[in-house]
């Protein structure tokens, strides 16, 4: 996990070009247009460091949940007012529903098998109100990661210079993304390794794992950055009708 790298993740990211900014937009764009319930409450699942809520906050109630102490505690330092939770996508319980819940970044591959991700998804489905609705952004599908590729990440500020490099690999269902950092500060040069165990998902796996905890799916093949996106809004009244 991003544990280690936690308070260097904003870094990485701002040196990649990830505009959260668009991202918040064309979410907000998706929630007008899906959401029936009436509410502003939103909860960003794995929500990391917190910087689609900087913006999301804008037009939404907002609050974070993530399963790890060390982005959370960034998350906190970055934006004091809002309220975060410390808990696993896959079973997290709050003691209220929302209208909004967002699982971004491909974050839902983190919970590895397909039992997780369907738990994962009745979990979401339990705490959206009536009318409600989740996005799902997706990690890649099997045999759609590229393997033995070297990908490079290069940070290049002022008192902070980063070095990031991973070679993905597959095996079965799963994706192991192997991190090398190399960090140097005024303090002195760090080197450390993070390996990424992310769970790989066909489309059919998905969809069903929405449909399956009760929401009516929609799938929007371009989603924030291509990866596509998994919408389902909790209907009002029964309905059994679902829509691909």
């Amino acid at each position: 996990m991003y544990n280690r790298s936690a308070t260097i993740y904003d870094a990485i990211y701002r040196s990649q070009g990830k505009d959260y900014a668009a991202e918040a937009q064309k979410i907000c764009a998706l929630i007008e247009q899906h959401k029936l319930s009436n509410g502003k409450s939103l909860l960003d699942v794995a929500c990391g460091t917190g910087d689609h809520l900087a913006y999301l906050q804008q037009d939404f109630n907002v609050e974070g949940l993530d399963n790890s102490k060390e982005m959370l505690d960034v998350a906190h330092n970055k934006f004091p007012d809002l309220h975060f939770h410390l808990a696993d996508m896959v079973d997290f319980e709050i003691d209220h529903s929302f209208d909004v819940i967002t699982c971004l970044f491909s974050a839902i591959g983190y919970v590895q098998t397909l039992p997780r991700l369907n738990q994962a998804m009745r979990t979401i489905a339990k705490h959206l109100r009536p009318g409600g609705m989740t996005i799902i952004e997706p990690w890649f599908g099997p045999g759609d990661l590229d393997v033995g590729k070297v990908h490079a990440a290069f940070v290049d500020e002022p008192g902070l210079k980063i070095a990031r490099m991973n070679i993905n690999r597959v095996e079965g269902k799963m994706s192991y993304l192997d991190f090398h950092y190399m960090v140097g500060m005024p303090a002195g040069i760090e080197y450390f390794t993070e390996t990424h165990a992310i769970g790989l998902f066909s489309h059919e796996e998905y969809l069903q794992a929405v449909q399956d905890a009760g929401l009516k799916v929609v799938h929007d093949k371009e989603g924030l950055d291509g990866r596509g996106l998994y919408i389902g809004v909790k209907q009002r009244v029964f309905d059994d009708s679902n829509s691909i």
